[in-house]
C-alpha cells in the first residue's frame, strides 16, 4: 500500500488536500480512498473496490469512451466561468447549498456556468442534501431559471422520504446520490419513486460488479460519478460506465482536474468532453509520482491503522 497526499486546486468538500491509498495486485493498481471521517464499516466497500481493481477483475466494456461533466466547486462566478471554459466539457455539475453561502450566490454561479457553456450545454446542480424540502423546492425553481433549464438536481435533500416529496413538487428531474450509497436499503429510492436518475459511485458501493447489480435492480438511468479520486480510482468508475447497457447522461468522472497532481503516466483528463475507457490494470502508474506525492510518516501510520481496522471486520 502506498499512501499519498495530493493538494487540490480549489477547496472542495471541505478539504484542500486529498489523501488516498493505492494498493497493487496481480492485475494492476486499485485505489482505496475513503474520506478521513469515515469509520471502518463505511470504508470497507471502498477496500473491496480497490481489491477488485488490483485483481484486474472488471467486466468487458461495451463502449470505448465516456462523456463526462466538468465539476464546478462552490466558487465565485468568475472562477466558475473559467473552470467551465478550461474543463473542455459540454456538461457542468455545479455545487450549490454550500454552508455560509446564499441562494443568490448559487444563482450567480449557475448563470456564469450557463454563459460559459452556451445554450447547447447541460447544467446540473448538486446540493449534497443541504436543503430542507421547502428550501429545495424554492432553490430548484430559481436555479432552473438561472440556468435556462437544468438537466437535473442531485440530492437536494438528505433523506429519501424528503427526496420523494421534492420530486413531486418540481418539474426538474431529481437524481439520488447519498440516498443510494449511504442507505441501508438503496432500493428505497426506487420503491418510493424518489428519483429519476441514480448516481452510482464505484468505491462507496463496493466495486464495478456490485454497482452493475444495483444498476440492474434499481431500474433507473445511471450517472457514474467520482469520489474525488486519482486516475487509478477514476479508471474503476470508467470501467463501470463502460459496462452499463445504457448510458444516457454524461458522467461525473472528470475530477482529476480538481487535483494539482496525479499518479498516472497519462492522467485521465477529458479531451473534447470524453474520457477513454482503460483496459483492466490501467492506467499505468508513474512510480516517480508515488515518491513525489508520498504522505508523511504519521499519515502513513494513520492509513495503516485504518486498513487494520477494516480488515479486522472481515467483510472485504
Amino acid at each position: 500500500m502506498r499512501v499519498l497526499s495530493i493538494p487540490m486546486r480549489t477547496r472542495f468538500r471541505g478539504i484542500t488536500v486529498r489523501e488516498v491509498a493505492l494498493v497493487e495486485g496481480a492485475g494492476g493498481w486499485g485505489e482505496w480512498s475513503p474520506f478521513l471521517e469515515y469509520d471502518a464499516a463505511t470504508a470497507w466497500p471502498w477496500l473491496a473496490c480497490a481489491r477488485e481493481a488490483a485483481a484486474g477483475d472488471w467486466p468487458a466494456p461495451l463502449r470505448s469512451e465516456v462523456a463526462v461533466n466538468v465539476t464546478v466547486p462552490a466558487v465565485d462566478p468568475e472562477r466558475a466561468h473559467r473552470i467551465v471554459l478550461d474543463g473542455g466539457c459540454r456538461t457542468a455539475k455545479v455545487k450549490v447549498a454550500e454552508p455560509g453561502q446564499s441562494l443568490a450566490d448559487d444563482e450567480e454561479r449557475v448563470a456564469a456556468v450557463r454563459a460559459a457553456l452556451g445554450p447547447g450545454g447541460a447544467v446540473r446542480v448538486d446540493a449534497n442534501g443541504g436543503w430542507s424540502v421547502e428550501a429545495a423546492v424554492t432553490a430548484i425553481r430559481r436555479l432552473d431559471a438561472a440556468a435556462g433549464g437544468l438537466e437535473y438536481a442531485e440530492q437536494p435533500v438528505a433523506t429519501v422520504e424528503d427526496l420523494a416529496l421534492v420530486r413531486r413538487r418540481v418539474d426538474v428531474p431529481i437524481a439520488a446520490d447519498e440516498s443510494i450509497r449511504r442507505a441501508a436499503d438503496p432500493y428505497r429510492v426506487r420503491d418510493l419513486e424518489a428519483a429519476d436518475i441514480a448516481v452510482l459511485k464505484v468505491q462507496p458501493l463496493g466495486g464495478v460488479r456490485a454497482c452493475l447489480r444495483i444498476a440492474e435492480d434499481i431500474g433507473l438511468p445511471v450517472v457514474v460519478s467520482s469520489a474525488l479520486e486519482t486516475s487509478v480510482g477514476i479508471a474503476a468508475g470508467l470501467a463501470l460506465a463502460a459496462a452499463l447497457p445504457e448510458l444516457p447522461h454524461a458522467c461525473g468522472l472528470a475530477t482529476v482536474q480538481l487535483l494539482t497532481d496525479d499518479v498516472a503516466v497519462t492522467p485521465l483528463l477529458p479531451v473534447d468532453g470524453v474520457l477513454p475507457v482503460p483496459v483492466a490494470g490501467a492506467p499505468l502508474v508513474d512510480l516517480a509520482a508515488l515518491d513525489r506525492l508520498a504522505a508523511p510518516p504519521d499519515r502513513v501510520a494513520h492509513w495503516t491503522a485504518r486498513l487494520a481496522a477494516v480488515t479486522r471486520g472481515g467483510r472485504p
